[in-house]
């Protein structure tokens, strides 16, 4: 009994939150996410990880990794096991259900580098008719 109490408690933690595309869009607006902006986020989003916060890409081509709903390098952004980078955050802060910290690096490189910084966003929403997702918010 106590074996299988573990194992369903271990599954649990190692599952990612997978948002609905009206449950990510309400959530982005909730930790800060302009309105305006709201179907380019959700476009880049579903581009970069599907919409699934414990998302890890990479090896890059420099042994980088992407980290969460963002896919947010940690060349630059974030430190494994640490706070630092230029989000001043931990990577693996940027990959738990609780997006707070990952909207907020994605917000400051957005302020940097606009929505271009995200290969995903350039390949799949810029210059493209992206979904509106108004309805999720009324």
């Amino acid at each position: 009994m106590k074996v299988a109490f573990i194992l369903l408690f271990l599954f649990g933690l190692s599952q990612a939150k997978v948002f609905t595309r009206c449950g990510l869009a309400k959530e982005l607006v909730a930790k800060g996410i302009p309105r305006g902006d709201i179907d380019n986020w959700v476009c880049l989003v579903e581009s970069e990880s599907s919409r699934n916060t414990k998302l890890k890409g990479g090896p890059n081509s420099n042994k980088s990794y992407d980290h969460g709903l963002f896919q947010i390098n940690d060349r630059y952004w974030c430190k494994n096991g640490h706070k630092g980078g230029d989000c001043k955050v931990s990577c693996e802060d940027l990959r738990k259900d609780d997006i707070t910290a990952a909207v907020k690096c994605a917000l400051l490189i957005k302020k940097r580098q606009g929505f271009n910084a995200w290969y995903g966003w350039k390949n799949r929403c810029k210059n493209k008719s992206v979904p509106s997702v108004a309805h999720c918010l009324k």
